[in-house]
């Protein structure tokens, strides 16, 4: 593929992390660098556990982002949300380390991330992380994840 490098884990049998220290995000070059654009992974079955009780915890998850020069390989993603299956942390703190450390490694344009969490103890807790303000001219579609309503 001449000098473009080729994703670490696409194509191979890779066991999960133990955790989200030990995961490795692979980046690749952007295809269309240059361009502004949005891409968005939607995670609905994420969970962590609750490092209090030890219990888990699920999430529907909502990264978007706007490139710069690299985009974050998937498979490498999803190993990443993976690990965070043996991992205790408040809900804000699991939103936002997840946000942060994608936007302090892949170096996108602008980041956000949507943490939908599902209610224990009786509350729902929905954490929202962006970079900064969008940049302008960004098409920016709702996360389309309905707030927790229960059975009504």
């Amino acid at each position: 593929m001449g000098d473009t490098p080729e994703p670490k884990f696409l194509g191979a049998n890779t066991p999960l992390p133990a955790s989200p220290e030990a995961a490795e995000l692979d980046y690749v070059p952007n295809p269309r660098s240059g361009e502004l654009y949005m891409v968005r992974f939607a995670a609905p079955e994420f969970t962590s556990l609750c490092p209090v009780t030890g219990q888990p915890d699920f999430a529907h998850l909502v990264i978007d982002y706007a490139p710069g020069e690299t985009i974050v390989e998937s498979k490498s993603l999803k190993l990443f949300l993976g690990s965070f299956r043996n991992h205790c942390g408040f809900h804000e703190d699991v939103t936002v380390g997840i946000g942060k450390r994608l936007f302090d490694e892949m170096a996108p344009r602008w980041l956000r991330i949507g943490g939908y969490w599902y209610p224990r103890g009786g509350i729902p807790i929905d954490v929202f992380w962006q970079s900064a303000a969008p940049p302008a001219d960004l098409w920016l579609p709702d996360q389309g994840v309905a707030s927790y309503r229960g059975r009504g």
